[in-house]
């Protein structure tokens, strides 16, 4: 299950990816705006990511103008790992050594075309574990001391 939210300025992008996923058969939650109107990204980046830290989603993308914001909020929230990625290669990398677990995009920044390539990268690339491994929990002790 993935779950996916924006605030304003990602719900364009959101529309797109939620219509990609449809397409593509992955079950998804949609949260935060779901018309386009104005909401704070904190607020949705916390609702996406409570299912992530509940196991009510396997991973989750959000989107907001850059991608920044969205990502900085998700990342104050236990057991979560958010990366912004730009392209395909950070979207592989971030699930390959970083084993993150949430996908954020700049809705303002990023076209559809890019971000749906982003998107199939993260969500088909497995953690790859092993040296890594430490890395993360490296990552996790930060979190919690």
């Amino acid at each position: 299950m993935i779950a996916i939210g924006s605030d304003h300025a990602g719900y364009q992008l959101k529309k797109e990816i939620t219509a990609w996923l449809y397409d593509k058969n992955i079950p998804y939650l949609e949260f935060g705006c779901m018309e386009g109107e104005s909401c704070d990204y904190p607020l949705v980046a916390k609702e996406v990511c409570e299912r992530i830290v509940s196991g009510n989603a396997d991973l989750a993308i959000l989107i907001c103008g850059t991608g920044i914001g969205i990502s900085m909020a998700a990342n104050k929230i236990k057991g979560i790992r958010a990366a912004v990625c730009t392209d395909t290669y950070t979207a592989k990398y971030t699930r390959l050594h970083n084993d993150a677990n949430v996908l954020c995009i700049g809705g303002r920044v990023t076209g559809t075309g890019v971000a749906l390539e982003i998107v199939e990268t993260f969500l088909n690339t497995s953690f790859e574990g092993g040296r890594h491994q430490r890395r993360v929990d490296q990552i996790t002790s930060l979190e919690n001391s």
